[in-house]
């Protein structure tokens, strides 16, 4: 468990890290707490369901709730069993709890939780000592395969256990598994019926050695619980009163072991948002949070909105995500409000190939940073850990320090240092390699030697392991293709050469950084600055979410992503792999309707867009206009443009305006009253930007007015006609409305 300090672990309670005073008494702890936090604080009794957004203040809200039920003298701090899924938001509990003065309150994960009971009734259960935990399955699972003559490589071994540990916390039996993984859709790594052999056969040889791993920690606790009804009564009357937090995540086995806690009582408090459900790959579920009323007909439900992470920009563009969403976690969804103030606009870049785009980040990283925004604030966040390389050096080429959370360093994964090797072996040996005898090309060389290590030319199936390494692997390949295009003659001992050279830039010490991250394990954390990157279709949503569930969940992993955002957030993508290829990608249809010149569609309708190579009428003329275009151009100077306000205003922001004064200021009266009347900020009618480069082209017809960056066809339904009103010095269709 990670000890909770009074540190700057906790900043927004703690008073710049000095040890805080608890408050004086029950009163004083709702001090400060805005009016739906409050109420979540004072329900104390019977079921509570808290529906909390991103930024909310939910771990506030419910570590109040509980100092004040102590403080009040309503709640015994013994009798309070928090229950959250990291240590570390543990550790942020107890330490919370502390500072509020409830510090005799267990604060604990469920495996943590399980594990104390189950070692303390054990032997009054069973007898005998405890068996021994398994620190990692791993080895058993690889002892399992071959025991049932199976071979396995390090990469299918661990997809494997993962399988294993889903199949536990869904309670599917080894002979079931099968069934199930057929029912929900899942892909395996491997032919289900072998996996469910090698399930089984783990199963065997745990018995026959006596251990226990993670996952039945919580199997074998339900089961004491379930049979002995003396050992549930003594826990109940220990806890009498329990808080889950992060609710959308719980499994099937944890809900289970909940109930059995709880019993017949009805003293829970649940916090959780379903959209932010992006774990159902380990069994993670949202239903039981989407249930809650109809298991509890007569909870008390709070819904927090008040977002005080990020600005009203980076919340609307959020807002407007999941707006576009289906299913039943979509139904659900919390319209969020921003308490910050106004802060830049989300830019929203498109590049002509990857490392335009990993430079064009870098660059602006640079730009932030210089600005005074700190490296530690500003995080990259990708799909796929692959993606980090292309950053990872373009961060490095632009002296920005950086850090990886989740993952090693490209360079140091087990699959890169083999392949390294096996390619420097192949440049030093090749002459007597039958494997090179007839290939020429240096891509060729590298795709021959690697095609030995796991590459193929057509991805494996599914997620995990194998289609990491793979995507580690198929990196190299491109790097390859791009060292030979800028390096003709390259051979093979100079690619190793580069590579090393890479390689050992980024092994220095670790610094305090910029975070580079996947969006999975970028979840709980928050930056001023957030680059959401590589957001194409196949990349976002990843090519194998295939059913309709599992693009929903792309799409929460993306709103998971951008709710990251305090102030600064830039989302972007990329039209080809490498400089000079063609531009067959297209941005994530989840900025449809999101970005200029581009219109919502429902998801299906995406989806099968996607199928066919097509994005939907508008997206497919945005996608010829663009090829058409070329690069955007300042009409002033004749330069390359990339910041997407400088391409809105189509000139550099440095550059001489025309603008026409006038009509500007009359433009925002106008805009002013828009927003009034629709009861929205005035940016989501036009941003200044906007309205610059309306008043600069004064537009006289629809086609020109529809040219202009920040004016889709959504707007020019609804603003058009006023907007070239006022442009051809007339009064607005609105302001005739009213008179």
């Amino acid at each position: 468990m990670t000890a909770a300090t009074h540190s700057s672990l906790f900043p927004r309670e703690s008073d710049g890290g000095q040890i805080v005073t608890p408050p004086r008494d029950a009163d004083a702890v709702l001090d400060g707490l805005d009016p739906e936090q409050r109420e979540v604080a004072t329900a104390l009794h019977g079921p509570v369901c808290v529906l909390a957004g991103a930024g909310t203040g939910k771990t506030r809200a419910i570590t109040h709730r509980i100092a004040y039920g102590v403080r009040a003298g309503i709640l015994q701090p013994a009798s309070v069993l928090a229950v959250t899924f990291t240590n570390r938001a543990a550790g942020e509990m107890r330490g919370r709890l502390r500072q509020l003065g409830a510090g005799g309150v267990q604060a604990r994960t469920f495996h943590s939780a399980a594990l104390r009971q189950l070692q303390f009734f054990w032997p009054k259960a069973v007898g005998g000592d405890l068996p021994r935990l398994l620190d990692r399955k791993v080895q058993l699972v690889a002892e399992s395969a071959a025991r049932c003559r199976i071979r396995l490589d390090r990469n299918e071994l661990r997809d494997v256990t993962g399988e294993i540990e889903w199949a536990k916390v869904t309670q599917t039996v080894p002979a079931d598994y099968p069934a199930a993984v057929a029912k929900s859709s899942r892909e395996a790594p491997r032919d289900a019926a072998e996996i469910g052999q090698i399930y089984g056969m783990y199963e065997q040889l745990k018995r026959e050695r006596s251990v226990i791993d993670f996952e039945d920690v919580l199997l074998l606790t339900v089961g004491i619980l379930q049979d002995r009804h003396d050992i549930a009564d003594q826990i109940r009357r220990q806890y009498q009163h329990f808080v889950v937090d992060e609710y959308q995540d719980v499994s099937p086995l944890q809900q289970r072991l909940l109930d059995l806690w709880l019993g017949d009582r009805e003293s829970l408090c649940v916090v959780g948002d379903a959209s932010q459900t992006i774990y159902s790959f380990t069994g993670a579920t949202p239903d039981h949070l989407l249930n809650f009323r109809t298991r509890h007909p007569g909870a008390t439900v709070v819904k927090l909105v008040r977002d005080y992470r990020s600005t009203p920009q980076v919340v609307h563009l959020a807002n407007g995500l999941l707006n576009q969403a289906r299913g039943r976690a979509a139904e659900h969804r919390l319209e969020l409000i921003s308490q910050r103030e106004p802060g830049p606009e989300p830019v929203r870049t498109e590049y002509a190939d990857e490392p335009a785009e990993a430079e064009g980040t870098a660059r602006r990283i640079r730009d932030l940073i210089a600005a005074g925004v700190p490296a530690g604030e500003i995080a990259v966040l990708y799909r796929i850990n692959a993606q980090s390389e292309v950053y990872e050096q373009a961060l490095a080429d632009a002296g920005v320090p950086y850090q990886l959370r989740g993952a090693e360093r490209f360079f140091e994964r087990q699959e890169v240092r083999e392949a390294g090797a096996a390619l420097r072996g192949a440049a030093r040996f090749g002459g007597n390699d039958s494997l090179l005898d007839d290939v020429v090309e240096l891509p060729s060389q590298v795709r021959a030697v690697l095609s030995t290590k796991g590459w193929t030319t057509e991805p494996p199936a599914g997620s995990g392991a194998v289609r990491d390494r793979w995507e580690s692997l198929a990196a190299l390949v491109r790097l390859a293709e791009d060292f030979v295009r800028a390096k003709p003659s390259a051979t093979l001992a100079d690619l190793v050469a580069e590579l090393d050279e890479r390689a050992a830039a980024q092994h220095a010490p670790t610094v305090q950084g910029v975070t580079l991250a996947s969006l999975h394990a970028a979840k709980g954390l928050e930056w001023d600055a957030v680059f959401l990157v590589g957001l194409t279709e196949g990349m976002m949503p990843i090519t194998y979410a295939k059913t309709d569930e599992q693009i929903e969940e792309e799409r929460r992993l993306l709103y998971v992503g951008v709710t990251r955002a305090r102030s600064h957030l830039s989302l972007s993508w990329a039209l080809s792999r490498s400089p000079g290829g063609r531009a067959s990608r297209r941005a994530t249809r989840f900025l449809q309707g999101l970005r200029p010149g581009s219109v919502a569609s429902d998801a299906r309708g995406a989806r099968a867009g996607a199928g066919s190579g097509g994005g939907g009428a508008v997206e497919r003329a945005g996608a010829a206009r663009r090829k058409r275009r070329g690069p955007v151009l300042c009409r002033v100077c004749g330069k390359t443009l990339t910041d997407a306000g400088e391409m809105k205003l189509m000139r550099c922001e440095d550059c001489p305006s025309d603008m026409d004064e006038a009509l500007y200021e009359r433009l925002r009266d106008w805009r002013a009253g828009q927003a009034q009347r629709l009861s929205q900020p005035a940016y989501c009618v036009f941003t200044d930007k906007t309205l610059m480069a309306i008043a600069e082209a004064v537009p006289a017809s629809a086609g020109e007015l529809a040219g202009i960056a920040g004016v889709g066809s959504r707007k020019l339904d609804r603003f058009g006609a006023d907007v070239l009103a006022i442009c051809a010095g007339e009064e607005s269709a609105e302001a005739d409305r009213d008179s």
